[in-house]
């Protein structure tokens, strides 16, 4: 997202000569500190990028779906003991471990707001992609997208309420509710057109998959670099923003992991949910913060999505990584990978329940 104004710092001496101390198109000035409109081509470039990007990830979602089988997938909706485990990751860890961090990093109020919204957003559609390169469940990856997406509707507020208090009025944090539909449709409407085509044309699914799923891993990369690009007026922000922004996703993706196995979840079910915990929608959390709070205030706090941004993806990658190794020195055959896939599931009650073992089978 394109911030409707960038900070940009005059040199007095070279503005001396001139009658006045800031351009003459200068919205805000305090001495020779001054705030100017957004370039013109940096926001038709935004808008170009804005439109291209957004119909990559419809298709990108589109091939997701063709991985997704319509029988599992509404299991999981009718038996979501997956989804719960994940809504307790999505907006209970992520929320309170914004809270601690940003007390125990003691950064401006300005600032700890920023992050908790940051906690609060519902996972991101990227998670998906990575879900589908590291083996996870995409019947579930897909449903706790969709479902975090809607319960962002309620979540959010109560989330921001309940946590921000000490710093600002929650009243004063503008929620795009719009942003979040349309996010839920962009996401809903190319997945169902994907479970179709598994439904009635497997094998083509198959190839669209291939394609859908090397498009979205370029796609990934290639926001990052244009969020850099576009945001380059913008990335002198608090070290301390920096830290919070390399350890928050790094705590997230930990943490479900962690709480999906204690839940009983199997080995790929927990990958998932760590993914879907640590990757958030860091597109609807600059929008929320642009239309939140003023000029002088998106100085001190504006880059931080695009931080968090780049080291999600630096440790999912890493996650990618890491499980592909694994694979490569584990699993040499194809009789391993069903021996591995039993060892995760080991009775067909897993499958439908979401990963949940009664006592009587364990």
């Amino acid at each position: 997202m394109q911030t409707n104004f960038l900070s940009q710092q005059f040199n007095a001496g070279s503005l001396a000569e001139n009658s006045t101390a800031c351009p003459a198109n200068a919205t805000i000035c305090d001495g020779t500190s001054c705030v100017l409109p957004e370039d013109n081509f940096n926001r038709t470039l935004s808008v170009v990028l804005s439109t291209v990007l957004t119909v990559m990830l419809a298709l990108v979602m589109f091939s997701m779906g063709c991985n997704v089988e319509l029988k599992n997938f509404l299991c999981h909706i009718k038996r979501p003991w997956g989804i719960f485990v994940g809504f307790l990751c999505q907006f209970g860890i992520m929320p309170l471990t914004a809270f601690l961090l940003s007390l125990a990093f003691n950064i401006l109020p300005i600032q700890a707001v920023v992050v908790m919204i940051m906690g609060c957003c519902p996972g991101g559609t990227a998670s998906n992609v990575i879900a589908y390169w590291v083996d996870g469940d995409m019947d579930l990856s897909i449903s706790m997208t969709t479902c975090s997406t809607l319960l962002a509707m309620g979540m959010m507020p109560l989330c921001l309420f309940i946590y921000t208090k000490m710093w600002t009025d929650s009243d004063a944090i503008v929620l795009p509710y719009d942003s979040i539909g349309l996010s839920l449709v962009a996401l809903v409407i190319p997945v169902s057109f994907g479970i179709f085509v598994n439904h009635k044309w497997p094998s083509k699914a198959k190839i669209i998959l291939k394609v859908g799923s090397i498009v979205g891993a370029v796609l990934i990369v290639l926001i990052a670099v244009v969020g850099g690009i576009l945001y380059k007026g913008s990335w002198i922000i608090s070290p301390k923003l920096w830290i919070i922004g390399t350890i928050f996703p790094a705590a997230g993706y930990s943490l479900g992991f962690l709480l999906a196995r204690i839940a009983g979840l199997s080995w790929h079910r927990c990958r998932t949910v760590s993914l879907e915990t640590g990757m958030q929608n860091t597109q609807l959390c600059s929008t929320i913060v642009q239309l939140s709070f003023t000029p002088e205030q998106l100085e001190l706090m504006f880059t931080f999505p695009l931080v968090y941004s780049i080291f999600q993806l630096l440790f999912a990658l890493l996650i990618l990584g890491g499980y592909r190794l694994y694979r490569r020195h584990r699993v040499k055959t194809k009789t391993d990978v069903e021996k591995t896939a039993q060892e995760e599931d080991p009775k067909p009650s897993a499958n439908i329940n979401g990963g949940y073992i009664s006592d009587e089978i364990k």
